[in-house]
C-alpha cells in the first residue's frame, strides 16, 4: 500500500487515512525495543479504525547502524525523509566519538528547527518510585530546544582561538571577572527574544487547550540576568500581549485578588501588601510598584469578581528552587516553559520520580511548520543489545503522543489504557520487576504482548 504525506495548511495538520512516517529504528537495544512498539502501534490503529486508517512506516537511518551500512551517522536522505513527512519517530542514537557532529539528537533539532522538546511526565499507578506522593507528578515540560549552551558555540582551554577570544573580552569589553584566563575554556550562551517567544506561546497555546491551569516559567535569571532573566520578561511580555484575556500573572492575581477583598483599598496600600519590603525601598522602586498595581486595576472589568480564577496563571520560579519544589509539591507544576539546560536537568529529575527515563515519552516539535520528531528519551544500552530485555515504554508512549499530535486521539488512549492496565496487573519487565513485589517478569516482545490485549 502506498501511503501520503501529512501536510500541514494555515497552521493546521493535514493528516491522510494511510499517511507515511519515516522511523529510526536506533542503536544499541532499539531494535529490540522498536519491534515492540510498531507491534503496539499498527494493534492500536487497527483496534481504534478497523482497517480504515493505517500507518505505512519508511525506515531511514541515522547513528551507528547507519555508519555501519553507509559510513555515514546522519545522511542527507534521512534528513530529507523528515522534512519531506513533516512527522516521524526514532529510537536512541549513539552519539559519534571525535569531532564532527557531538550529538546526533541535537543535529537532528537544529537542521530541522525543532525548537521545542515537549517532555511530559505523569506517574503511572503501580510504578515504583522513589518518593512518596509520585501521583502529584503530572506536569509537561516545553523545553526550548534550540538554543543556549547546546548550540556549541565554545572554544578549548588553551587554544589560539579561545586566547582570541579571551582577550577581546578583557581587553575589548572590559571583563575582568575570569579567574583563570590562561586555563579556561570558553562557551557562549545565546538567548534570543525570538527564541523565547515561540517557545512560551507554543507553552500557552498547549496550556489553554488542555485546560491547564497555570504555565511556570523556569529561569536562572537572578544570576544571568540577560540572558535567563531576559527569558523570563520575554515570557510574560509574550503573554500579556498575545494572551491577554486569556490569562493572569501571578502578581496580578495578588493585586486583583487585594482589590476583590477590600474594594476601598488604595493603590498605595495594595502595593505594600503585593510587595512586603515596600516601605524600605526608593522613591523610584515605589514607583515602579504604583505603577505595576495600576496596571493591574486596569484588568478589573475582565478579571474582577474572581474572574481570574478561571484564568491560565502564567507565574515564574527560580531553576534551582523548582527542582526541590517538584519533589515537594508536584501538583504547583502543570506545565513548564523553560530553556534548554534548565529544561534537561528538570525533565529527567521527573522522569525519575514517575519510575525511571525507560518509559519516559519525548518530541522535539516545530508547530509553526508542522515538523516533529518523536523519540526514546533514554540511551541505546548496547550491553542489553539483542536481549529482548528492557523497557519499550518510553519509545510507546512517545508514540502516542505522536498519534495525539496527528490528531488521532483514540489511538493515544488505546495505548495509554493497554500500558496501565498492564502495570496495575504487574506484569512488567526487568526495570521494574526487580522493585516489584508479586509481579510477573516479562520479556521486551512480551510486555508488547501485555499493552496490546490491554487495549
Amino acid at each position: 500500500m502506498r501511503g501520503e504525506k501529512i501536510r500541514i495548511v494555515n497552521g493546521s495538520l493535514i493528516v491522510p487515512r494511510f499517511p507515511t512516517i519515516p522511523f529510526i529504528e536506533g542503536d544499541g537495544t532499539g531494535p529490540d525495543i522498536w519491534a515492540a512498539a510498531i507491534r503496539v502501534f499498527d494493534a492500536a490503529v487497527e483496534k481504534a479504525y478497523n482497517g480504515e486508517r493505517k500507518v505505512i512506516w519508511k525506515e531511514v537511518y541515522a547513528g551507528e547502524n547507519s555508519f555501519n551500512r553507509f559510513g555515514e551517522w546522519l545522511p542527507q536522505e534521512t534528513i530529507d525523509a523528515f522534512k519531506e513527512y513533516l512527522v516521524g519517530i526514532k529510537g536512541p542514537l549513539t552519539t559519534p566519538v571525535g569531532g564532527g557532529i557531538r550529538s546526533l539528537n541535537v543535529a537532528l533539532r537544529q537542521m530541522l528547527d525543532l525548537y521545542v522538546c515537549l517532555r511530559p511526565v505523569k506517574y503511572i499507578k503501580g510504578v515504583p518510585s522513589p518518593v512518596r506522593k509520585p501521583e502529584d507528578v503530572d506536569i509537561v515540560i516545553f523545553r526550548e530546544n534550540t538554543e543556549d549552551i547546546y548550540v556549541g558555540i565554545e572554544w578549548m582551554e588553551g587554544s589560539p582561538e579561545v586566547e582570541k577570544v579571551i582577550r577581546f573580552i578583557e581587553n575589548e569589553m572590559g571583563v575582568k571577572k575570569i579567574r583563570f584566563p590562561k586555563t579556561s575554556g570558553i562557551g557562549i550562551k545565546p538567548i534570543s527574544r525570538e527564541g523565547s517567544y515561540r517557545l512560551v506561546r507554543a507553552a500557552i497555546q498547549y496550556a489553554l487547550k488542555e485546560g491547564r491551569k497555570s504555565v511556570a516559567l523556569v529561569h536562572k535569571g537572578n544570576i544571568m540576568k540577560f540572558t535567563e532573566g531576559a527569558f523570563k520578561n520575554w515570557g510574560y511580555e509574550l503573554a500579556t500581549e498575545e494572551f491577554r484575556y486569556d490569562i493572569v500573572t501571578q502578581r496580578e492575581s495578588w493585586i486583583i485578588g487585594n482589590k476583590d477583598h477590600n474594594p476601598d483599598l488604595s493603590v498605595e496600600e495594595n502595593a505594600m501588601l503585593i510587595e512586603p519590603g515596600y516601605n524600605m525601598m526608593t522613591d523610584n522602586q515605589k514607583k515602579e510598584i504604583i505603577t505595576e498595581v495600576e496596571e493591574g486595576l486596569k484588568l478589573m472589568p475582565s478579571h474582577g469578581k474572581g474572574q481570574w480564577k478561571n484564568k491560565l496563571m502564567i507565574k515564574d520560579a527560580i531553576a534551582d528552587i523548582t527542582l526541590q519544589q517538584v519533589l515537594t509539591r508536584a501538583n504547583e507544576f502543570e506545565v513548564v516553559a523553560t530553556m534548554n539546560l534548565n529544561g534537561d536537568y528538570l525533565s529527567d529529575a521527573l522522569a525519575a520520580q514517575v519510575g525511571g527515563i525507560g518509559i519516559a515519552p519525548g518530541a522535539n516539535i516545530n508547530y509553526v511548520t508542522g515538523h516533529a520528531i518523536f523519540e526514546a528519551t533514554h540511551g541505546t544500552a548496547p550491553k542489553y543489545a539483542g536481549l529482548d530485555k528492557v523497557n519499550p515504554g518510553s519509545v510507546i508512549l512517545s508514540g502516542a503522543m505522536m498519534f495525539k499530535f496527528m490528531g488521532w486521539d483514540e489511538v493515544h488512549d488505546l495505548i495509554w489504557n493497554g500500558i496501565i492496565k498492564s502495570i496495575e496487573q504487574k506484569k512488567v519487565t526487568y526495570d521494574y520487576h526487580r522493585m516489584m513485589e508479586g509481579a510477573t517478569l516479562l520479556k521486551c516482545s512480551e510486555f508488547g504482548d501485555a499493552i496490546i490485549e490491554n487495549m
